[in-house]
């Protein structure tokens, strides 16, 4: 794929939405996201190993899953996540597909067989997540930014919402997750483009929180 890798620039692609870069603001968001990831992983270490430790003695094997999803200006990257299906559940998914019930870009269905007993504690608490604060760090991921999705869904969606680096939350993950029909799930990003500043990122931040916070109270 990273041979294949093409410049939106060069592709000439129209785009619906007007992109004004904001220099001082990314100079700022980028310290602030390696502030905060490299805080949050020293801070969360000990839930990071526990985590690891559960899943191998759920489903022995790599507790990392890694994935090529496409970043900014369509150029891939890896993401890291917890592993929280079966090994062999890329293999499975072909077999599911008529079962999914996302009206989104992404595959999703209730009860998924794939998804291990360990794998359903930590996507209900987002912990899943956290080793992409790795990319953060790496700088192929922001703290907040539109959700990097596979390149097969990626074919799907709008190319203007690679304009910005994607992110580990963003206004639909805040608003509805995969709940939400595509076209708003779009427009939640093209609006996040539009309005991005230091002050959308922090409120974008908090909500986060107070998400993951009340999952598990809840």
């Amino acid at each position: 794929m990273e041979a294949n890798y093409v410049n939106l620039k060069k592709r000439k692609q129209i785009t619906s939405l007007s992109y004004v870069r904001k220099p001082v603001y990314h100079v700022i968001k980028r310290g602030m996201d390696v502030i905060c990831s490299l805080i949050a992983l020293i801070v969360l270490s000990p839930l990071l190993l526990i985590t690891a430790i559960a899943i191998f003695i759920d489903d022995p094997g790599p507790v990392l899953f890694k994935q090529i999803r496409i970043g900014k200006d369509n150029k891939p990257f890896k993401i890291f996540k917890f592993r929280s299906m079966k090994r062999n559940a890329e293999a499975m998914k072909a077999e599911l597909m008529k079962q999914n019930q996302d009206q989104g870009a992404n595959f999703k269905m209730d009860h998924d067989p794939r998804v291990t007993r360990v794998g359903q504690l930590i996507r209900k608490t987002s912990i899943d997540e956290l080793p992409q604060l790795v990319n953060i760090l790496k700088g192929d991921m922001a703290v907040i930014g539109p959700r990097p999705f596979i390149e097969e869904e990626q074919k799907n969606l709008p190319n203007d919402r690679l304009l910005v680096k994607p992110g580990l939350s963003c206004y639909w993950q805040i608003g509805g997750k995969n709940s939400l029909p595509l076209p708003e799930q779009i427009e939640l990003d093209r609006k996040y483009i539009r309005e991005e500043s230091v002050f959308v990122d922090a409120k974008i931040v908090m909500k986060t929180m107070l998400l993951v916070f009340t999952r598990k109270n809840g």
